[in-house]
């Protein structure tokens, strides 16, 4: 048959298919002949039953890059493996997966307007792949709408319709003052250097001095500025 698919590929690249319309199993197209008459050529397949598409699409739903692929436009190009665990494929398998025929009063099938048609819908698979789909029994709009479904209902992730919209208006706006520090209790010494004696051992000099009685001098020295500024007095017992 290989002049029939050669002069079906010619009247594909000539534009001789003057029209092609995918539908729900049947693909039908009107192509010009050489004699100037227009032809319609048919090509069916199976399309997937009811039970089929809701085995797929709890799949795909399941399936989180599947779903986003989807969602997003895009068909996954490994989706004919997640239909073949159903026993299903997007693609006919063999000659005897289709049913083709046409009005021209030629014999022979696929005709040269089938196969110009095949070519075609070839391209049309290529622009659009949602396009396999809808031939298998399932647009993308509907297809979409009932994953959409399916994964608000694994999900949940759906807003109340009464939830009040969330504002960032009061981001800047400063929050309650914490409050003070409760005073000592009575009886007891607060000492600006009690935080070295939490301290372990440092085993450093500073000339002839430890460093850790320096710095408790430092600590004093300023917890006693502190003191006087406030208008007491600690005394170093030092």
């Amino acid at each position: 048959m290989g002049t029939t698919f050669s002069v079906g590929r010619r009247y594909a690249r000539a534009g001789n298919v003057r029209s092609l319309t995918i539908s729900s199993s049947v693909v039908t197209a009107l192509v010009l002949d050489e004699d100037g008459e227009t032809y319609r050529p048919r090509i069916a397949t199976r399309a997937f039953s009811a039970a089929d598409w809701a085995r797929i699409e709890r799949a795909l739903s399941t399936e989180a890059r599947y779903a986003a692929r989807l969602l997003a436009g895009d068909l996954p190009e490994d989706l004919d493996t997640t239909l073949g665990r159903f026993g299903l494929s997007l693609f006919p398998q063999s000659l005897a997966d289709l049913v083709m025929d046409c009005d021209c009063p030629g014999w022979q099938k696929p005709c040269r307007h089938l196969t110009a048609a095949c070519y075609v819908l070839a391209e049309e698979f290529d622009n659009d792949p949602f396009n396999i789909l809808a031939w298998r029994g399932k647009g993308r709009d509907e297809l979409l709408e009932q994953l959409r479904g399916h994964r608000v209902s694994q999900t949940g992730h759906i807003a109340p319709a009464d939830a009040p919209p969330q504002t960032r208006a009061g981001f800047w706006t400063a929050g309650p003052r914490l409050p003070k520090p409760a005073e000592p209790l009575p009886g007891t010494v607060r000492r600006s250097d009690a935080l070295l004696d939490q301290l372990d051992q440092l085993h450093l000099t500073a000339g002839r001095f430890e460093v850790t009685d320096l710095l408790r001098a430092v600590y004093r020295t300023l917890g006693c500025e502190a003191k006087a500024g406030d208008g007491t007095v600690e005394t170093n017992r030092g």
